[in-house]
């Protein structure tokens, strides 16, 4: 140990390290200060040779071999080991311990922490290595915001080659996935504002994008002139895909990968809170697999998660995008229906669903029925929290009957009793389309020109054995709700057709018969089936007008324009109803083939009296003779109403001032006696 003469340390004796030794070199004591430096308890030391702290076993004596007999005192500068391993430096004060006689009884050496100092070449090939033994990606611009230098995790994360990268900017990275404000801030620091740390969407080379941690900041020279810059940054994809697996196990079911109870508490939550800013209604329905236990039970837990995520796979099917399907627990699921346009459609839902179950689950070569009950609860009317909406939901649920005819139970009685009425009447209307209750009636379209009747409007009536006869008012809106529209069109059609058919073989030459469509029925078969029709009954597409309401053209204006010119080009006209009361537009009216504009019953009332209804008929008047499109009128009950529609350059009207919808045969009657209206 080499003996180096220095000054006092600055530093009191009692706050340093020390350590007491015997004459042999075994440690006696070791204070708190020895514990902090070295990393050693004091009862890990005492009564160990000095040697065990030595850097080097070989090279550095103890410090007993550096203090000469009739020395009381040494000093050196000495490398010691810690107990992590590492290398420390340290000024070593070494003073001999005497009894009363003056005779040597032991050692007292006192440390005092020293930085290691590591030559500047040697600094910089450390620094060089570091950087490029670094599994972080480091790039390095110079003032003018180009790239000068990269290491090799750069090459290895981001796929460009460092001959690649030097030269261009960092935008070679730029994913396009951030705004302009948060590329200042990046730029900012680069500029020298201050470190700034972050997450940031970078693109690889192969164009793929990938989330990064950034530490971008500045490097200046002497004179405090930012010279470069630089962004120390590490591939995280590996921490955002566990980040959401452990999202996916906290907030899904892992059988249906359908939303658990937790994540449905907060969807819910935000449900109801965005209803309650804009008056929305909604409902809540719980629904019960009543087989599944006995499932698990039979065939094993297989078979039953199959069974399960079958059924919710159904269920899913039959809700909107919008819609929340979540698995409360074993057998129960729960669906949030969101702003929804009346409470009992919540009925119909149920219904839909349970008609999704209602063909058997093929699971593993057993075909299984999946029996299922549902209650709803509805908000605002049952409350606007979500725990108390699940909760009512379940209750009513559990007073729901599997084998009753209807298993669907509302919370609130009354609610009970419209979804029982309404099922009632869709049982009931559903047999009046197979018995023959349905009928067309017609109401005739009449000429302003002589008073000729040019046409006729087909409008279905409902033979009801109790109620009478009852008008569409009465039955469309819940048959558009579900399945049931699709048959009553169908039906429509082909009804039409048949009479058609029928006054012509008799014979009789009867001006065209307009049918109103859904717009659940204009799908892109629509023009084949018609055309289906019209070959089966050997009816002329002229004999046969379609009406259409506004709605229908602004759902999917390339679509529907599509079908409309197949439907023109078989030689149908096409009539617009209803007009002005829609998304009236005049790019429509020139995008689509209609030949007919039939201005709302709503807007002639007022004629002549009423200035804003009277605006407005001329307007639809000067538009349609514009577009070269004739102008029928609805509703038209008095003369003085015929003549101001007459005298604007209205076509025809329609309306109880000549008749009423009739049934066919007192129709036919009108045409064939050649009644006509007085102008």
């Amino acid at each position: 140990m080499a003996q180096v003469p220095e000054p006092s340390p600055p530093q009191a004796a009692a706050d340093l390290p020390c350590v007491r030794l015997d004459l042999a070199g075994f440690i006696t004591d070791w204070n708190d200060e020895a514990a902090r430096f070295f990393g050693y308890r004091a009862d890990e030391v005492i009564g160990q040779h000095l040697l065990f702290l030595n850097l080097q076993e070989d090279g550095d004596l103890t410090e007993l071999s550096g203090l000469p007999p009739d020395a009381d005192s040494v000093t050196a500068i000495v490398f010691r080991r810690t107990k992590a391993g590492q290398a420390t430096k340290a000024r070593l004060s070494l003073q001999a311990e005497r009894d009363a006689a003056g005779e040597p009884v032991g050692l007292c050496a006192r440390y005092e922490p020293l930085r290691i100092d590591i030559p500047l070449e040697d600094k910089l090939r450390l620094y060089v290595n570091i950087i490029e033994d670094s599994s972080q990606g480091v790039l390095v611009t110079d003032h003018t915001g180009h790239i000068v230098m990269v290491n090799r995790a750069f090459t290895d994360i981001t796929g460009y080659s460092a001959d690649e990268a030097i030269g261009q900017t960092p935008d070679l990275l730029r994913s396009g996935r951030h705004d302009a404000e948060f590329r200042a801030q990046v730029q900012s620091a680069m500029q020298g504002a201050g470190l700034w740390i972050g997450e940031i969407m970078g693109r690889r080379k192969n164009g793929e994008v990938f989330p990064q941690s950034v530490c971008v900041s500045a490097v200046r020279n002497d004179r405090g002139e930012v010279t470069h810059a630089f962004s120390i940054f590490s591939d995280i994809s590996h921490h955002h895909e566990t980040e959401l697996r452990l999202q996916r196990l906290a907030n899904f079911d892992h059988v249906t990968n359908l939303p658990n109870r937790l994540l449905l508490t907060q969807l819910m939550t935000q449900a109801l809170a965005q209803a309650k800013r804009s008056g929305e209604c909604g409902a809540v329905l719980v629904l019960h697999l009543h087989r599944l236990s006995w499932v698990y039970d039979t065939f094993g837990h297989d078979v039953g998660d199959e069974y399960v995520a079958q059924a919710a796979h159904r269920l899913q099917g039959g809700l909107r995008e919008q819609d929340i399907l979540a698995r409360l627990g074993h057998d129960k699921l729960a669906v949030t229906l969101i702003n929804m346009r009346q409470p009992e459609h919540a009925a119909v839902v149920a219904q839909k669903l349970l008609a999704q179950l209602g063909t058997s689950l093929s699971v593993q070569g057993h075909e299984l029925d999946a029996p299922a009950t549902i209650g709803i609860a509805l908000y605002p009317g049952n409350g606007m929290e979500t725990a108390g909406l699940l909760r009512y939901a379940e209750i009513a649920c559990q007073r729901a009957d599997p084998e009753a005819e209807t298993p669907v139970i509302f919370f609130s009685e009354e609610m009970n009793q419209k979804a029982t009425e309404r099922f009632r009447l869709e049982g009931e209307l559903r047999h009046a389309i197979s018995q023959g209750q349905l009928e067309l009636f017609h109401q005739p379209k009449v000429s302003l020109r002589n008073g000729h009747i040019v046409g006729a409007e087909a409008l279905l009536r409902w033979n009801h054995p109790r109620h009478g006869l009852l008008t569409p008012g009465h039955f469309v809106p819940l048959a558009e709700d579900t399945s049931l529209i699709l048959e009553l069109g169908e039906w429509v059609l082909a009804e039409a057709c048949r009479q058609i058919m029928m006054w012509r073989s008799t014979g009789l030459d009867m001006p065209p018969l307009a049918v109103n469509l859904s717009a659940r029925q204009f799908d892109r078969h629509l023009p084949k089936r018609i055309e289906r029709l019209l070959d089966s009954f050997r009816v002329s597409p002229q004999h046969l007008k379609l009406e259409i309401t506004e709605s229908l053209m602004v759902r999917n204006p390339d679509e529907v324009v599509q079908i409309m010119n197949e439907l023109a080009a078989m030689g149908l006209g096409i009539a617009l109803d209803d007009f002005g009361t829609g998304y009236s537009s005049l790019a429509y009216l020139k995008r689509f083939p209609i030949t007919t504009l039939k201005i709302d019953r709503s807007f002639v009332i007022g004629v002549p009296h009423q200035p804003n209804d009277c605006a407005i008929a001329q307007a639809i008047v000067t538009m349609g003779k514009q577009l070269r499109q004739e102008i029928v009128a609805e509703g038209v009950e008095n003369r003085e109403q015929m003549h101001y529609l007459r005298e604007l350059g209205c076509d025809q009207l329609q309306g109880y001032l000549f008749s009423k919808p009739l049934p066919a045969h007192e129709y036919e009657r009108l045409v064939r006696e050649d009644v006509r209206l007085t102008l």
